[in-house]
């Protein structure tokens, strides 16, 4: 059953680039993911009210850290994300959000004192980077292009999930994971909101309801429900096993592009994931995995 629990999460996971692909066609980014922390939000909320779980209170310093959580964890890496699949497929976003664990590694080695970098952990993060090479070599051959920058966008989503890993561990351990969640959804939207109706003047906006489902879905499935399954499987199954799904989500999320938008499997795609995939497992110690479960692990969409 547990088991289960971790391939529905990998599936949850990976399913959101799709939904990322189809709604962010036709909403622009900044619309897109200020609707989705809002309605993620609010189903945290009504969780949160659920279990009696609160918010700290405002004057508390903890909201600092849940200001940064909900920009480097949700509004910023999203809004990448988002605009980054605009030029690049959701296969390819999918595994370059999978590489997070190695800059996670990078960061904690010059943030945290008792994480350092032994050759095994090296050795995957150069294989890690071999990976992204690889992925990007047919942009590199032609020059730079918009899917290089789309591309690159989506990589430095993939810095900002991992900065927000190591600002969580060193400053939230003392809040519940629901309301770390919440805390970083509501900041996050109240960031996004006010840019959106600047900018994009959502109220004149038709998206199609395909693209309205395939928001909805993500914020309330592949965002609010994912964060839930993902603490309720380190409970019960412990983090280093819930972070196989490091491994399960972006397969899933190559395999539902190819089939549901006919995204081309080429074969620096199948080999990039594998070296990204080897890459993560070397520099993903039991240490490191046990250490993970205190921090807020991106929605990896």
């Amino acid at each position: 059953m547990d088991y289960f629990v971790l391939v529905f999460l990998g599936a949850l996971w990976g399913a959101s680039y799709l939904f990322i692909k189809i709604g962010g066609e036709q909403l622009p980014p900044i619309t897109f993911v200020a609707a989705r922390t809002t309605i993620a939000g609010i189903s945290l909320l009504l969780v949160a009210l659920a279990r009696r779980e609160k918010l700290p209170p405002l004057g508390s310093s903890l909201w600092k850290w849940l200001i940064a959580i909900g920009l480097l964890n949700s509004a910023v890496p999203y809004t990448l994300i988002t605009w980054g699949e605009l030029h690049v497929s959701s296969g390819l976003a999918a595994i370059l959000v999978g590489a997070m664990p190695i800059f996670t590694v990078l960061l904690a080695h010059w943030r945290l004192h008792d994480e350092r970098l032994k050759p095994r952990k090296v050795v995957g993060i150069l294989i890690g980077f071999a990976g992204v090479v690889v992925l990007f070599l047919p942009d590199l051959e032609n020059g730079l292009q918009w899917s290089l920058v789309g591309g690159a966008a989506i990589l430095a989503a993939a810095i900002s999930y991992a900065s927000a890993a190591i600002v969580a561990r060193l400053h939230l351990k003392s809040l519940p994971h629901v309301s770390v969640a919440l805390g970083q959804m509501i900041t996050a939207s109240l960031i996004l909101i006010p840019i959106s109706l600047l900018f994009d003047h959502p109220w004149t906006l038709s998206p199609t309801p395909i693209a309205v489902g395939a928001l909805v879905t993500l914020a309330v499935f592949g965002t609010a429900f994912a964060y839930l399954i993902y603490y309720w499987l380190i409970a019960h199954v412990g983090a280093t096993r819930t972070s196989l799904v490091t491994y399960i989500s972006p397969v899933v999320a190559v395999i539902l592009g190819a089939v549901f938008l006919n995204e081309s499997l080429e074969w620096n795609t199948l080999v990039g994931l594998i070296l990204i995939i080897a890459g993560v497992g070397l520099v993903t110690s039991l240490s490191l995995g046990g250490r993970r479960a205190q921090a807020v692990t991106p929605v990896a969409e």
